[in-house]
């Protein structure tokens, strides 16, 4: 049975072969990815991935979860739904959560 600390997610696991044969397993601390956008999935860019969270992420709406064509089309399909141009059923489900939240305020 493995340490405590080591049965989280944050330590990758290696199958490693020592040189009597035996078969173990090693492991190491994960490396941080970069953060992707919720709706393409594209690398956000200008947020690092170290540092505090007030570093990682930028001030804007939705800063740090959506890239900016992302977040460009979420205000234009939320200003279409406030002015009764769409409906919100037209709208894409990936999209309809941050729609929802920006109608919100």
């Amino acid at each position: 049975m493995p340490k405590p600390m080591h049965r989280s997610s944050s330590f990758k696991r290696f199958n490693r072969v020592t040189k009597t044969g035996r078969n173990v397993i090693h492991y190491r601390r994960a490396a941080p990815s970069m953060p992707h956008c919720a709706i393409c999935r594209n690398e956000l860019n200008g947020i690092s991935s170290s540092g505090g969270k007030s570093r990682r992420t930028n001030n804007r709406l939705f800063g740090g979860v959506l890239c900016a064509n992302c977040t460009a089309e979420v205000v234009k399909l939320g200003s279409r739904v406030e002015h009764g141009d769409m409906k919100l059923s037209d709208i894409g489900i990936k999209q309809r959560q941050y729609v929802l939240q920006l109608v919100a305020h």
